[in-house]
């Protein structure tokens, strides 16, 4: 597909990758009624503060952000991600396409792979990029929507076999506070 494997293609000739900004929110205003019918105290809490944080972000009526678009991968779980000492290499293109820097880490650090068992150091992370003005405020933006995500998404965690350990969800709901103060 590509002319060299460490080349990705011309932006122009790719499409925008599933499940950005837009589609992210459409799916937390779906999720909502139901989420609040079965959660706990702190989830609850949290997922009403993300709400409240949504409404008023002006993320649902952004069409572009005024940042670079790079080729993104499209799925932040760490395992993806293969370190070999001296270079990674992403081995999952399944969800790639045009996407935004901010919105790439911000995939990677809100995943839960990245703080449930073994937790990336975020901070230690993100400081190896340079970040202009206004990445840094996408970047701000767009872990709070994906730590919105991932709280409702380890909300319906449950039942016999949850894939999650127990108290995941309140665990998430901690971190979607922090982001948001």
């Amino acid at each position: 597909m590509f002319p060299h494997p460490r080349c990705p293609p011309r932006q122009a000739a790719v499409p925008g990758r599933p499940g950005h900004q837009q589609h992210l929110i459409a799916q937390i205003r779906s999720w909502t009624p139901q989420t609040q019918a079965q959660a706990g105290d702190e989830v609850s809490r949290a997922v009403n503060r993300g709400l409240v944080w949504l409404d008023d972000s002006g993320m649902e009526t952004a069409d572009q952000p005024n940042v670079p678009p790079v080729f993104g991968p499209g799925d932040g779980n760490l395992a993806n991600y293969l370190w070999d000492g001296s270079e990674v290499r992403v081995v999952d293109f399944e969800d790639s396409g045009v996407s935004d820097r901010g919105f790439e880490l911000a995939e990677i650090t809100e995943h839960v792979a990245s703080w449930v068992d073994q937790p990336l150091d975020i901070e230690t992370f993100l400081e190896q990029f340079e970040w202009t003005a206004a990445e840094s405020l996408r970047l701000k933006d767009c872990r709070r929507l994906l730590a919105l995500v991932w709280l409702f998404l380890l909300s319906f965690d449950k039942g016999d076999k949850p894939r999650n350990p127990p108290g995941t969800a309140e665990r998430q709901a901690g971190r979607l506070l922090k982001l948001l103060n």
